[in-house]
């Protein structure tokens, strides 16, 4: 079985267990190594992915892809929460994106922040200051969720 096919099955397989969990498939990462292969998931769900979820939806995925033998050599499983600051690559994660905080890079160096409003094949909506900006897909080389995280300011003299 190619990787590719190997990658479609796998979220065949996976998607159903992680709906039941209440969580995502944010991006499907299959690597085939010597001496083992690895399996990532990431995944996401509202409010959050705590470490309780990764670890008990990655129990129920070991035994749920063994059984359905789809991945024939060892390989570890990986699962875990996409991360504040994550890359976007892929129309699944631009899609899963959508209502957050982004930051894209244009060619050029231009960098435009928004929250993502839509996606499709050709363009990215951005809302920024009541106002939408329409991205060229190819003209964006790099995006970012740029995290609402409230930090908290430093005191001087630490």
């Amino acid at each position: 079985m190619q990787d590719d096919e190997r990658q479609d099955r796998i979220e065949e397989i996976v998607r159903p267990v992680l709906l039941d969990h209440g969580l995502t498939l944010v991006e499907l990462d299959w690597r085939s190594r010597r001496p083992r292969g690895i399996l990532r998931l990431y995944v996401d769900k509202p409010g959050g992915v705590g470490i309780d979820d990764c670890q008990r939806v990655s129990r129920e995925l070991a035994d749920v892809l063994d059984a359905a033998a789809v991945i024939e050599e060892a390989y570890d499983l990986e699962v875990s929460s996409p991360g504040l600051d994550r890359q976007l690559r892929t129309d699944r994660e631009f899609r899963w994106a959508i209502g957050k905080r982004v930051s894209c890079w244009l060619a050029g160096g231009r960098q435009v922040l928004g929250r993502l409003a839509a996606v499709d094949g050709e363009r990215l909506t951005l809302e920024r200051d009541g106002e939408r900006v329409d991205l060229p897909r190819a003209a964006v080389t790099k995006a970012r969720l740029d995290p609402d995280v409230p930090w908290p300011r430093q005191s001087g003299g630490t």
